[in-house]
């Protein structure tokens, strides 16, 4: 600092102090500027003054100087943030890559002779194609146990006929054709198409959103999107509906009591303050959310709660059967949960599928704002209400005519022959419009391509094709629960030879595409037993099959198959 500008702060200090009392300090003026004779440059001890000619004093009183105006300075600057507005959430990026997914192995063919009954459940989770295509757009194959094909599937709706309901919530269709990707082969569509009881007018809902807050949901694709997500659901509801909302983080909370549905002010005012911040305890939002559920519950009405998190529980109860298990107990109260995941580097696709599962209810994943409208609005008769419950399938292969069969798909969702008439064993759920597909891939007798070779002591059922039902090729049997009902029903039919098309080109468009979705999937997860099958024979079947395509799924998909194409380099 220049000389001149140290003896001219100096003479200042000096004039200030000598005006001072040698007992007292100054009475502070609010608004004033800082006072600079509280404390004395020289000694440090209010009150006591020293000559301002004192040249020995001048660095000391210069040092004390500056420390005060810096200490101004920054009291100035918190004044100035207490009353600034809250400032956003700095997003550094992804999180280390840690997403976990439950592993699997695709099902393998099997012998009709030895094993002629196939059972699973049904499955209307559609994360994973969402999730898969979030890989692919951002430059990546998905990691094979992302990729569950029924899920791929399912994603599209199929224009199945509905004529034939009879008393049952959905109609069953049934298409057979060849397969692309074996010569010799053949595939069976079986397709489940639910009705809308009330058409687009649902019952009332009472709806807890149930959001998860935690640290880890501070990023643009997590909490952001989630707070437009559930925003474009609450603008479909109205004031027979019943909203409340419950965050979870380190600590569970109601955000917002249970609220008209056309309180669309305060709806979004609470979900405007959410702000992520601490570990996760998933088990205690979920508990809170079930009570806060209860006591609303709304009798022939939507009761559901909406998980929306990444699934990162890292607190509480973590342990994964333990969480489901909590959630399973509370699905007896007729209340569902369906799951929505968020986010990128630490999702946790196992847990979001399972429990969703678990509180019968579905499971997407929210990866783009399209897809929260395609969830919440445009399908938000399927998403929220069930029209049937645990819904298994069962398919009797006539050895006489089928040698062997592979399920394609479902891998986690087969069950033991036994449990099909069995009303305690869980099930899958089906909502309003939903519709299901299942594909099995089949060798006939007469094929003369078997996977398997053909045993040398069998029984000789194979070929005697005698009896009444030597035109079936299998029977089809379906249990269902109507909601509320403990006990299940029984509906079936015949799969006849007959239903047989010989050219792949004249099966309708709808088994087409989701025999090409399937193709793609396998692809994904390089399963050896689609052949010879590339991306270019998947484009080439599903392009002219796109059908009806209002909202661009199908033309999108063809963009994925393409991507994928290009990262793999073929």
């Amino acid at each position: 600092m220049p000389a001149f500008r140290r003896s001219l702060i100096a003479f200042s200090i000096a004039t200030a102090l000598a005006a001072c009392t040698q007992t007292g300090e100054p009475e502070s003026r609010e608004g004033a500027a800082p006072e600079l004779s509280r404390q004395s440059p020289a000694s440090g001890q209010p009150g006591r003054h020293q000559p301002a000619t004192a040249r020995p004093m001048e660095a000391d009183a210069m040092m004390k100087l500056e420390e005060r105006e810096a200490a101004n300075t920054a009291r100035l600057a918190r004044q100035d943030l207490a009353f600034a507005a809250p400032a956003p959430h700095a997003w550094t990026g992804p999180a280390s890559d840690r997403e976990s997914y439950a592993n699997f192995e695709d099902n393998g063919v099997v012998l009709v002779s030895r094993q002629p009954v196939s059972t699973f459940s049904i499955d209307v989770d559609t994360g994973a194609y969402s999730n898969v295509r979030r890989f692919l757009n951002g430059g990546r194959l998905p990691p094979r146990d992302a990729v569950r094909t029924e899920e791929l599937v399912n994603y599209f709706s199929y224009d199945y006929a509905l004529d034939d309901a009879g008393d049952a919530p959905f109609s069953i269709n049934t298409e057979l054709g060849r397969s692309p990707w074996n010569a010799g082969r053949h595939l069976l569509q079986v397709g489940v198409r639910a009705l809308e009881p009330g058409g687009p007018d649902l019952p009332a809902s009472n709806l807890v959103f149930l959001v998860d807050v935690s640290g880890s949901m501070n990023s643009p694709d997590k909490l952001d999107l989630l707070r437009t997500s559930l925003k474009l659901l609450a603008g479909q509801l109205d004031s027979e509906d019943r909203i409340a909302i419950v965050v979870y983080a380190g600590a569970s909370g109601v955000v917002l009591e249970p609220t008209a549905g056309d309180d669309s002010g305060a709806i979004a005012l609470a979900l405007d303050r959410l702000q992520a911040g601490g570990s996760t305890n998933g088990a205690a939002g979920i508990e809170l959310a079930y009570h806060l559920a209860r006591q609303s519950f709304i009798e022939g009405g939507i009761n559901r709660i909406l998980l929306a998190t990444d699934g990162d529980f890292n607190v509480g109860m973590t342990d994964f059967d333990a969480l489901k298990d909590l959630v399973a107990a509370e699905r007896e109260s007729g209340i569902g949960l369906t799951t929505l995941g968020f986010g990128t580097g630490n999702y946790n696709d196992q847990l979001m599928e399972q429990l969703a599962d678990a509180g019968n209810g579905n499971h997407a994943y929210i990866d783009t704002l399209n897809e929260a409208r395609k969830v919440l609005v445009d399908e938000m008769s399927a998403t929220l209400q069930t029209v049937a419950w645990d819904v298994k399938i069962q398919l009797e292969f006539n050895p006489a005519l089928v040698s062997e069969y592979r399920l394609v798909g479902y891998e986690n969702r087969v069950l033991d022959n036994a449990d099909f008439n069995n009303d305690r064993v869980d099930a899958g759920e089906i909502g309003a419009g939903h519709t299901v597909t299942a594909l099995y891939e089949l060798i006939l007798v007469d094929s003369g391509n078997p996977a398997v070779d053909p045993l040398r002591y069998g029984d000789g059922k194979a070929a005697s094709g005698a009896g009444d039902f030597s035109g079936e090729l299998a029977f089809l049997k379906l249990r269902y629960k109507a909601p509320g009902e403990d006990r299940s029903t029984l509906v079936n039919r015949p799969v006849l030879r007959d239903e047989v098309i010989d050219d792949l080109a004249d099966n309708t468009d709808d088994f087409r595409f989701a025999v090409s979705v399937a193709g793609f999937s396998q692809l994904l997860r390089d399963n050896a037993r689609v052949g010879d099958l590339d991306y270019e024979q998947v484009l080439a079947l599903a392009t002219p099959a796109r059908g009806a395509d209002p909202f661009g799924y199908r033309a999108e998909f063809l963009n994925l198959v393409r991507t994928a194409q290009v990262l793999e380099g073929h």
